[in-house]
């Protein structure tokens, strides 16, 4: 797939299915996700992939912390079943790494801009991912389980798979009031000409 038109139609793929990728297709998906931007080296993310057998434990994780939080039992199944939704499971963590020069903030950002680079190195080679939050990526319970610090923050799951249905391609919007152009012939227009 084209870089630029990969980036122009990225769609999240919801409905995920066997086979997940592979040690190959795993092995690009990190080789993305380490160019995201990172002022001063600080590699300030960690993720912890789930496949196979392994979704088990984050599903016993889910389902413990939605009945801490006093769930009704068809809320904690609910939970228990969300791992399953995708052959592999990324949790992506900001591991905050105190720096006089990189803010809190920026070490989020480029957190976010790691799981970007994932979802778009699955999409290039065929895959699918939906990335998703909720409850579950600020809940204490999880949060502690996975070793969070209080200055960390967990960004999310990726959910990566086969896509079941082609993915769906979401109209492109329009870029006239999101960004606006400043130069020597205007005044903060919008659009670019």
């Amino acid at each position: 797939m084209d870089a630029l038109e990969l980036l122009v139609t990225r769609s999240s793929m919801p409905r995920l299915m066997e086979p997940g990728p592979t040690r190959e297709q795993l092995a690009i998906i990190e080789a993305a996700a380490l160019r995201a931007p990172d002022h001063m080296q600080l590699t300030p993310y960690r993720f912890y992939g789930y496949r196979g057998d392994g979704r088990q434990q984050l599903s016993q994780l889910f389902a413990t912390a939605s009945k801490a939080r006093g769930d009704d039992e068809v809320a904690v199944n609910h939970a228990a079943q969300l791992p399953f939704r995708a052959p592999v499971l990324i949790a992506a963590v900001m591991q905050h790494q105190p720096h006089d020069k990189v803010p809190w903030v920026e070490q989020i950002c480029s957190t976010a801009a790691a799981v970007m680079a994932m979802q778009q190195a699955c999409f290039a080679q065929g895959l699918g991912a939906i990335w998703r939050t909720g409850w579950l990526a600020q809940d204490e319970f999880v949060r502690t389980e996975l070793g969070l610090a209080e200055d960390d923050e967990l960004i999310g799951f990726l959910y990566v798979g086969t896509p079941a249905v082609p993915t769906p391609i979401k109209p492109a919007r329009e870029a006239s009031g999101v960004f606006q152009w400043f130069d020597s012939t205007s005044k903060g227009e919008s659009g670019a000409d």
